[in-house]
């Protein structure tokens, strides 16, 4: 089984929900304590062993691009005033032996396109597909736990918890037979469904291990919800010909695209801050 090397970020959207602090900066790089989500996202897939990383932005994303690139002007001021610390923090954010892959999605066709823009960069491999607005706090990596279900199943692999019914119209929504208490064949999904038509409470969250024959209906994949590729729909016709399995992950998920998700993940994630704790707990009491 070919190993899951490359993981794709589709991080092209506007972010609207966050609005107005997104109107100059990518929504990729809010912070949440003191990284932005993207760093979250690629600290996430190196823990799962991914060496390659596919952005797929568009023209306002550049920050993204120089987030990870090297800034040798602050590296050599840093090293002057002695500041090893801090130099070694800039020098980690993009980690050796990792690469940074940057294409530019031409037009907002939905997330399916994002994938399938991504497609000259993965090639015939297997890779993961993580959504940076989603952060993932687990005491192991998601991805990994994702990739370890995709060699162990031999098959794709979504990530996903249990909403609340009135919930399922903001997902994709699975149905599916268990195989383990975790993990379960997916026989049908569907696009945010209205909760009287969703099949299950079963939601798809910003986690993917897909198998590359993913391209080849994503290509032939129609406009679905919300005039966009669905990359919910290329899943489906995949379904036809090759297996799915939908994986209950642990952990803790925070919708960083919505203010209460990101306002949620400071608060947790600064409570276990060792500069923040002790002033978070004074502060929340």
């Amino acid at each position: 089984m070919t190993q899951v090397r490359k993981a794709v970020f589709p991080v092209a959207g506007l972010g609207t929900r966050s609005l107005p602090a997104t109107k100059a900066i990518p929504k990729e790089m809010l912070t949440v304590v003191d990284k932005p989500l993207i760093q979250y996202a690629v600290e996430e897939a190196v823990a799962a062993g991914i060496t390659d990383m596919i952005f797929i932005t568009s023209r306002t994303k550049r920050a993204l691009e120089d987030h990870f690139d090297k800034s040798p002007e602050l590296e050599a001021e840093l090293e002057a005033r002695g500041k090893k610390e801090l130099l070694d923090i800039v020098k980690s954010i993009a980690p050796k032996g990792v690469n940074f892959v940057f294409i530019r999605q031409p037009e907002p066709l939905g997330l399916g396109h994002a994938v399938l823009c991504a497609q000259p960069a993965v090639g015939n491999e297997p890779f993961a597909v993580l959504l940076p607005d989603d952060l993932l706090d687990a005491d192991v990596s998601v991805t990994k736990q994702l990739v370890e279900q995709y060699e162990a199943q031999g098959a794709s692999v979504l990530g996903v918890m249990d909403v609340a019914r009135e919930d399922t119209k903001k997902y994709g929504i699975v149905a599916a037979e268990p195989i383990t208490p975790a993990t379960s064949k997916v026989t049908y999904m569907v696009e945010k469904p209205k909760p009287e038509e969703a099949p299950s409470t079963l939601a798809v969250v910003g986690r993917y291990v897909l198998e590359p024959q993913v391209f080849a209906e994503l290509v032939n994949t129609p406009r679905g919800a919300g005039g966009e590729i669905q990359l919910t729909d290329g899943i489906a016709a995949l379904m036809s010909t090759r297996k799915v399995v939908a994986h209950r992950y642990q952990g803790t998920r925070y919708d960083c695209g919505t203010r209460q998700g990101w306002w949620e993940a400071n608060i947790e994630i600064g409570r276990r801050h060792p500069e923040l704790k002790e002033l978070a707990a004074k502060l929340l009491k």
